[in-house]
Parts: C-alpha cells; sequence; structure tokens
C-alpha cells in the first residue's frame, strides 16, 4: 500500500512538473510574439527626421527599429569595415561610417550595408562609392552591429572585427549618438542591404511547451495503465 502512494506522489510530482515546464515555455512564446509584434509596429511608424531623433534622445531604446530619414555628410575617413559579417550566407565586410546630421554637430554611425571582400588578398579595401556633400539617408534605428568574438581586446584601423560605440566615441573625438541607423533600400555605392530579418523564434518556444505536455501526457497514460488497466487484464488464477 504505501509503495503504490509514493509511486503515485512521484508520477504526480512529474506530471505537475512536466506541466509546469510546458506551461513557462508557452508564456516564454507568447513573450517573444508581443516583443516581435511591437517590433513591426515601430518599423510600421512614420519616419524620424534628424531634429526628432536628437530632441527624443536616441538612447531610448523604445525607439529601436522605429524608421528614420537624416540628411547630412559623411565622414568617410573615419569608415569602418566589420569583417566576418555575412549576407546571403556570403562572408564579407559590413560597412559603417559616421555621418554628421545636418544642421547639428551631431553624428550617428550609419551601417550602410554589406560588401564582399577580396579573399586573395584580404587587407585590401573593397571598392566603395561614398558620395561628397549632403546625402539623405533612409533606414532604422538600431543598436550598433553585434560584437563577435575577437582575440584583440582593442583594435585599430579601418578593418575590424568588431565596433565598440563607447571606444569609438573616445577614439574619433566625435559626438556620437547612443544608437545607429541600419540604412535600407536598394544595393547602391557598391553595397547590399539585404539586412537579415529575425523571426519572433516564438514557434521554438510553442514547440517546446508541447513536448513538455506530451510527456506529462504520456506519464499519467503510463501510471493509468500499469498501475489500473494491466492488474485488471492479467488473468485470474484459482
Amino acid at each position: 500500500m504505501i509503495k503504490r502512494v509514493l509511486v503515485a506522489l512521484a508520477v504526480l510530482a512529474g506530471v505537475v512538473l512536466l506541466a509546469s515546464l510546458g506551461v513557462w515555455q508557452w508564456g516564454r512564446g507568447q513573450q517573444r510574439t508581443a516583443l516581435h509584434d511591437a517590433e513591426v509596429a515601430q518599423e510600421n511608424a512614420a519616419p524620424l527626421s534628424a531634429r526628432e531623433l536628437i530632441a527624443a534622445n536616441a538612447g531610448d531604446t523604445r525607439l529601436l527599429h522605429r524608421p528614420v530619414v537624416v540628411r547630412g555628410e559623411w565622414l568617410a575617413g573615419r569608415t569602418i569595415f566589420l569583417d566576418n559579417r555575412q549576407m546571403n550566407a556570403v562572408p564579407g565586410f559590413y560597412v559603417v561610417t559616421p555621418l554628421r546630421l545636418e544642421g547639428s554637430q551631431a553624428v550617428v554611425l550609419v551601417q550602410r550595408g554589406w560588401v564582399q571582400r577580396n579573399f586573395v588578398r584580404r587587407e585590401d579595401l573593397p571598392p566603395l562609392q561614398t558620395p561628397p556633400g549632403t546625402v539623405e539617408i533612409r533606414g532604422r534605428l538600431a543598436p550598433p552591429p553585434a560584437k563577435l568574438y575577437a582575440f584583440a581586446a582593442q583594435e585599430s584601423g579601418p578593418i575590424r572585427q568588431n565596433l565598440d560605440l563607447d571606444r569609438f566615441r573616445v577614439e574619433t573625438g566625435l559626438p556620437l549618438l547612443p544608437l545607429s541607423v541600419q540604412q535600407t533600400g536598394p544595393a547602391s555605392e557598391g553595397l547590399l542591404r539585404q539586412w537579415p530579418q529575425a523571426g519572433s523564434g516564438a514557434e521554438k518556444n510553442f514547440g517546446y511547451a508541447f513536448q513538455w505536455w506530451a510527456m506529462a501526457a504520456t506519464l499519467a497514460i503510463l501510471y493509468v495503465w500499469f498501475q489500473f488497466i494491466q492488474p485488471r487484464r492479467q488473468p485470474r488464477h484459482a
């Protein structure tokens, strides 16, 4: 009798634990879906101008993914080529150039696009067109480019593995805004702009939730089978 009670309690604890894990994964999926929906809503909002961008404090992460239309002048001498970045599964450079905003001393870092590197002469910079004078850039507010693993703690020169915004601000003396602009639109100036579109990732969480719930149901069914149904199916001996 005691053994049956202990088995029942163990199975109950297992079912509750597995079901709880399923609920947790389902909640995570709902959170990711809500964040993705908010990101899509931001992308469909009215574009910010340079004046609105500065006044609204570009460091406000609530502005991430908001469209922007800015005018300014490229600081071409400060262009950085971020190595080992892929577009359409081809390795190359992300090209990042500061843009001094028109009518202001403020500077925003622009992720201008991607260009393939020279795989024979890896130190060569690819041909790139950087128009002089005032240009108009359309894009969306984005965090600085994601960091990759690098052996060097601090890099210099035009070709780098990573770009730390705070260090670059000190290195250049430029009044850089806290966020960057990821330029959008068709290919131009030798650059592609087919930026990866991140999904919500919620489908994985929902899939895990169903797996946990299926395991909980399986455990409960096995318990009922071996404790109640199978014993009754055993032939009784006189």
